[in-house]
């Protein structure tokens, strides 16, 4: 996985997990595994502004925050919640898409419904944030698993946004050479 480069972008600061949230998630099911790699899940305190964006406040409630290559995703457990830092990132665990071991030995990359799904799952997939842009992102796959309960969002996202306006050009005909 590539690390983000704080260079790239400011980052909010992030801080580590507490026992108690680590407690939460090894009892939902979630492997210690799971928790530090690829990276450590870390947290911080906040808000999902209207626009989709997280916006830091030490005041907030407590977000689960994974960073991917150009962007933070975030999770709000208690609500489902989710935001991005940048809004580059489509889903969790992104990488996955182009990752060639994620199909080796007719493997499929798994559409997880939920992050604690996701996470269940030893973050082997990925979690779509931005259904908009899933079609572009995902139409090379050779491979999809989609959850059961996600497949009509899923079936509804994946068709492209718009197709080219089709003319037909009329056959030529004595036209001299």
């Amino acid at each position: 996985m590539t690390k983000i480069d704080s260079d790239y972008f400011d980052s909010p600061p992030l801080g580590w997990l507490l026992p108690r949230h680590i407690d939460w998630l090894i009892a939902c099911g979630v492997s210690t595994a799971a928790i530090v790699e690829p990276e450590p899940i870390r947290l911080i305190h906040g808000f999902r502004g209207h626009d989709g964006f997280f916006e830091v406040d030490q005041s907030g409630p407590a977000w689960l925050a994974f960073r991917e290559c150009e962007d933070i995703c975030f999770w709000r457990p208690e609500s489902e919640e989710l935001a991005r830092w940048t809004g580059r990132a489509f889903a969790l665990g992104e990488q996955a898409v182009v990752n060639a071991g994620t199909y080796s030995i007719g493997h499929c990359l798994q559409v997880f419904r939920t992050p604690l799904c996701w996470l269940k799952g030893g973050r082997d997939g990925i979690v779509v944030i931005d259904w908009e842009r899933a079609f572009d992102e995902l139409r090379h796959c050779p491979r999809v698993a989609v959850d059961e309960n996600l497949l009509p969002v899923y079936s509804r996202h994946m068709r492209p946004r718009r197709l080219p306006e089709v003319y037909v050009l009329p056959e030529r005909r004595g036209v001299a050479s």
